[in-house]
Parts: C-alpha cells; sequence; structure tokens
C-alpha cells in the first residue's frame, strides 16, 4: 500500500509539472509568435516606464512611441545600430559566445548582449541585471530566433529601442531630436542616435558630449568597413 501510495504521489507531482512546464511555455512562445508579424503595442520596459519602474528614473507620463515597417525606416540607422551593438547580427544565431567568454575572462560586458538578445529583453524583461534575467533572456532569444528571420528582429529592435527617458523607437527618436521623419535619417544622425543605445538617460543627442561625438566617428568608420548600407542585402 506504501508504494501504490508513493507511486500515484509521484504520478500526480509529475502531472503538474507536465502542465506547469505547458503553461510557461504557451505564454512564452505564443507571444513571441504573434509578434512575428504583429507590431508590439508595447513592450515590458514601456511599461515599465510609464509605472517609474526602471529604477531611479523619473515615471513618464507619456511614452512616446511610434511603429512603422522596416521599408520605411531610414537604411542608415539600420546598419548604424548594427554597427554600433551587433556586427555580427547576420551571422549569428542570437549569441555572440565569443564575446560571452570575453566578458566571463573579466573583460568588458558591452558587446556581448546581442541585438536578438536586446530584443527580447525589452519585450519582456527587465533592465537589472542579474542570473535570473539573463537565463530567461538566453530562453526567449532561442525562440526568437527561431521563429523570426533576421529582418523582423532587425525591424522590432529599431522599433522599440530605448533612445530616450521617455523615447522608444527610431521613428519618435528622429522626430523627437532631429525634427524630421526617420526615413529622412542620413548616417551621421543615424550613428548619433545609435551612441545612445547603452544609456538613454546618460546620453542625450540633442547635447552630444565629446564621448559621444568620438562614438559618432568610430560607429561612421565600421559602417564603412560593413560595407555600407549595402551590408543589409548581404542577408
Amino acid at each position: 500500500m506504501a508504494k501504490k501510495r508513493t507511486r500515484k504521489r509521484r504520478n500526480f507531482i509529475g502531472k503538474w509539472i507536465l502542465r506547469l512546464v505547458a503553461i510557461v511555455l504557451l505564454l512564452t512562445i505564443l507571444p513571441v509568435l504573434a509578434l512575428r508579424w504583429l507590431p508590439p503595442p508595447t513592450t515590458s520596459f514601456m511599461v515599465q516606464a510609464r509605472l517609474g519602474a526602471l529604477g531611479t528614473h523619473a515615471r513618464c507620463n507619456k511614452v512616446n512611441y511610434q511603429w512603422l515597417p522596416m521599408k520605411q525606416i531610414s537604411r542608415h540607422a539600420a546598419v548604424a545600430v548594427i554597427a554600433s551593438e551587433d556586427q555580427l547580427f547576420s551571422q549569428h544565431w542570437g549569441f555572440d559566445f565569443k564575446a560571452i567568454g570575453h566578458v566571463l575572462e573579466g573583460g568588458e560586458q558591452r558587446g556581448a548582449s546581442t541585438i536578438s538578445q536586446q530584443v527580447a529583453k525589452n519585450l519582456f524583461l527587465w533592465p537589472e541585471r542579474s542570473w535570473v534575467r539573463k537565463g530567461l533572456e538566453a530562453y526567449l532569444t532561442a525562440w526568437i530566433e527561431l521563429a523570426w528571420d533576421k529582418q523582423r528582429i532587425l525591424e522590432v529592435y529599431l522599433n522599440t529601442a530605448q533612445f530616450g527617458p521617455c523615447t522608444f523607437g527610431v521613428t519618435a527618436a528622429a522626430k523627437q531630436y532631429f525634427n524630421k521623419d526617420v526615413s529622412a535619417l542620413n548616417l551621421n544622425e543615424s550613428a548619433l542616435l545609435a551612441t545612445v543605445l547603452p544609456n538613454p538617460y546618460r546620453m542625450n543627442p540633442s547635447k552630444p558630449s565629446a564621448y559621444m561625438l568620438e562614438r559618432v566617428q568610430w560607429i561612421e568608420s565600421q559602417v564603412a568597413q560593413l560595407g555600407g548600407t549595402a551590408h543589409l542585402e548581404a542577408w
């Protein structure tokens, strides 16, 4: 009898574990699949900005966000963020293992997070670094890479990346900082926007620091090495 009860208890626990796994998969995979075609109405970072939950940063009364399809966004903006954030974007499957190994050896963390990982974080997670967040980020990144093509990943990134305390997406950033349509951004303006991506709270394209201007020159040189906007045709 005791063995029978133990077996029943194990079966009961096993069924609930399977149900829990199924629920987790549904709650994560379905949104990823839906966003393969649908523009995100909002993101986790936008919600946190509205709630004032992004660290010590002030609450946003209004989030500046506008979605546009990739074909209406300047190609200079697209190649500038690749040059700045993830030059191996077209080649990897979501993770730059060489950069990750460099970080694990004590090197700088910048460059270890790919555009695909940043999309997963921006859409679903939170900014504070922890092993839990990195684990969830890796899991979601894997699904995004499986479900989306590279053009879609880049399109979502350009539309949802944070360019200011309450400004999300390159379309809103072009209007706010340069008072122009995102399709009209030139390379210099695109590179300047790309410089703020690591810290949109400390860096302001309207008032670029010496570091930002130096970074702009570096991004422009990297764009040239990639082959300019023609790089976008390689994949």
